[in-house]
């Protein structure tokens, strides 16, 4: 007999869950018609009271390292006090700055001449409680009524007039507590409306805890974490890092279209401002929440934001202060040579990958690429290879170097006559006359025969140019930082200036110029951007900790000369003998040193303070058969007694400190390990 079948049936329990989710979803379609239909209306008009204001909260900008992983720019927190305007009264902001003074003292960084009278006036009021800040302790009548009527004046038109008639007595009657609520109360009246303003940085804890206590006493005052840029170095590159600050008013409609407040600090100079998109923070809000009186809901609700990307130098810190040390004790015992105020530049970078190692100046580090001056001797180098480019000179050919008197032209010599010399010795002996013989030949001249018929002269200053240009001089270098200065072109000046050209005594060049192009010659004819930044990092979990790599930057080759490995390797030949040459200029000091060195001297005759001097340079590599560190170095305005000794002696120190401490530090420390800082490959280029 089969089994017999069961009715199904819904358990009791279940279907008490059914009545009660029944009973629920009744019970929210009930409340949602309530609200809609009968308090639609109310809270519409309650929504439409309430003004939701969103205020920044600035996060820190990324930090700055050397290629060694220390930090040269970092991030100090601090507590500063801000003021929000909120379409305030002058009477309460006046109030809220002299209860504030007794917390905090301002130091105005300006004084404004017309801020000052609009507080005199605005103090100088009858029933006013701050007559008292006032040394009178009553007005002073500066414009009476029946005179503004008597002058026909409406109100702006008195105000104007009044402004006129205060004197500088009427301003000394202001109180020194005057003064301090007067600092405050102008700073309050420069921020922007519903923006917090940032009135007094870097406060003391007690000072802003005791504020913190106050704040219903104070309304629109705040105390924020804030940060302040702190440079561990101290002044070691100080001007190249750049400075934070308010936008600039010029460029607020820019910053106000990539997302930014007009409150914002943005970098305004160098590298802050070269990588604002990439040092500036993530900022955070702060949500208000308020009533049309300006009263406040509820809390504000805080977003958090996040710090900047990081970046790294291609600078070694402990290199950049040795050389700064060597340019300030060598300019010391020397400064009795100078002929104005004593100076000296110094660029190290790698000539393979144009990374800048150190940039030194005594007054200015940004002097290195901002300043330029007459080179002398030291751009010889591109003058030769112009020579064989352009077919006007062989490898070996011989000239005779002496006096070149020449029609409508100083004499032109060199340091000394040197007789019979060909193109290495004119390099190392520096030869004035084998130069100017390239600008001859450039045009045709010939002395003692063409006479006054230069021929097309002005083709000669462009040819020679062309090819300077190629190896970075008279032209920008590519550098990672604003402001570059290409030096000053001369024009086309008469044709024994063409032939000063030749020798570097016409156009000026920075030494920045003056370091790449001895890097195009080091590395075999490529002319590779000088960089400072490296790598873009995402930021660490702390400062001593480095985030995870967001860019790598490559080595820029902006250009392969036009000239042949066998003329550059003629060149090379020529700069080692300047400093290994038994008749090389440089071969005093650098001659028996543990590397061997190559380079080229010069001395430019220039007129300082109405009298005769010398810009001294040089410029030079190491070591010579694999090259790994190019430098340069001018010393403006020094006198012809000393004839390139300080720059020579600099040379020498600096080169003898990158070799100490690269011997001193293990093989690949340097905080990457990539094959693209290895060497520029010279197999292929891109093309300026």
């Amino acid at each position: 007999m089969g089994e017999k079948k069961q009715k199904a049936h819904v358990p009791v329990r279940l279907n008490i869950l059914f009545f009660v989710v029944f009973v629920l979803f009744s019970a929210l379609i009930l409340r949602l018609g309530v609200v809609q239909i009968v308090q639609g209306e109310e809270y519409q008009e309650q929504l439409e009271r309430t003004v939701n204001i969103s205020s920044p909260v600035e996060a820190p900008r990324g930090l700055i390292y050397d290629r060694y992983g220390n930090v040269v720019v970092d991030n100090e927190l601090q507590m500063t006090v801000t003021y929000t305007n909120r379409r305030t009264s002058t009477k309460e902001m006046l109030e809220v700055a002299r209860e504030l003074n007794e917390y905090i003292t301002v130091e105005p960084d300006r004084i404004n001449e017309r801020d000052q009278k609009d507080f005199w006036l605005l103090i100088n009021q009858e029933e006013n409680e701050m007559l008292d800040l006032l040394s009178v302790g009553e007005t002073v009548e500066v414009l009476s009524l029946e005179e503004q009527r008597e002058l026909d004046l409406d109100e702006e038109e008195a105000y104007a007039e009044r402004l006129d008639r205060i004197t500088d007595d009427h301003l000394d009657l202001i109180t020194e507590e005057g003064h301090e609520v007067f600092a405050i109360w102008r700073e309050f009246n420069a921020g922007y409306n519903h923006l917090p303003h940032k009135v007094l940085r870097g406060i003391e804890y007690d000072a802003a805890a005791e504020i913190m206590e106050q704040m219903e006493h104070l309304p629109g005052v705040d105390i924020v974490r804030d940060s302040e840029r702190k440079y561990p170095y101290e002044g070691s590159l100080r001007g190249v890092f750049g400075e934070v600050g308010s936008i600039p008013r010029d460029h607020i409609e820019q910053f106000l279209a990539n997302g930014y407040t007009r409150n914002e600090e943005v970098g305004t100079s160098y590298l802050e401002s070269q990588y604002e998109n990439v040092l500036r923070g993530r900022n955070g809000s702060l949500e208000n929440h308020m009533n049309r009186s300006g009263e406040f809901l509820r809390n504000p609700e805080e977003k958090l934001g996040s710090r900047g990307n990081d970046l790294i130098l291609s600078i070694d810190m402990e290199l950049q202060q040795r050389v700064e040390e060597i340019i300030e004790n060598e300019i010391s015992s020397s400064a009795r040579h100078f002929l104005a105020e004593e100076d000296a530049y110094v660029v190290m970078m790698d000539p393979n990958t144009g990374d800048v190692l150190s940039m030194a100046g005594l007054n200015s580090d940004l002097g290195t690429f901002t300043s330029a001056y007459e080179v002398g001797s030291s751009m010889k180098g591109a003058t030769v290879l112009a020579g064989y480019e352009t077919g006007v000179f062989n490898h070996g050919e011989q000239i005779i170097d002496r006096t070149l008197d020449l029609p409508a032209t100083p004499a032109i010599r060199s340091h000394q006559a040197l007789g019979r010399i060909n193109d290495l010795q004119a390099l190392e002996r520096s030869s004035n006359i084998y130069m100017a013989e390239v600008g001859m030949r450039l045009i045709n001249y010939i002395p003692g025969i063409s006479g006054t018929n230069w021929g097309n002269y002005h083709a000669a200053y462009d040819t020679l140019r062309y090819y300077y240009s190629q190896f970075g001089l008279g032209v920008e270098t590519g550098i990672d930082l604003p402001n570059e200065f290409i030096g000053v072109d001369g024009g086309y000046g008469s044709p024994g200036n063409m032939l000063y050209l030749t020798f570097g005594q016409f156009d000026t060049y920075t030494p920045m110029q003056l370091a790449q192009y001895v890097s195009t010659i080091a590395n075999d004819g490529y002319r590779v951007a000088p960089r400072l930044v490296t790598e873009i990092r995402d930021p660490g979990k702390n400062k001593h900790e480095l985030g995870s790599l967001s860019k790598q930057m490559e080595p820029k080759v902006l250009n392969r000369i036009d000239m042949s490995d066998q003329d550059i390797q003629r060149v090379q030949q020529g700069f080692h003998r300047v400093m290994n040459g038994s008749q090389g200029t440089a071969r005093q000091y650098f001659n028996n040193l543990d590397f061997e060195a190559a380079g080229k001297t010069g001395t430019a005759q220039v007129k300082v303070n109405g009298q005769d001097g010398n810009n001294q340079t040089l410029v030079g590599y190491a070591p010579y058969d694999n090259p790994e560190v190019a430098f340069s170095i001018v010393v403006p305005g020094v006198a012809i007694r000393d004839a390139g000794g300080i720059a020579n002696r600099i040379g020498v120190e600096i080169l003898e400190a990158y070799f100490d401490l690269k011997e001193g530090r293990p093989s690949g420390n340097e905080i990457f390990e990539d094959e693209d800082m290895a060497g520029v490959d010279n197999t292929e280029s891109e093309e300026e």
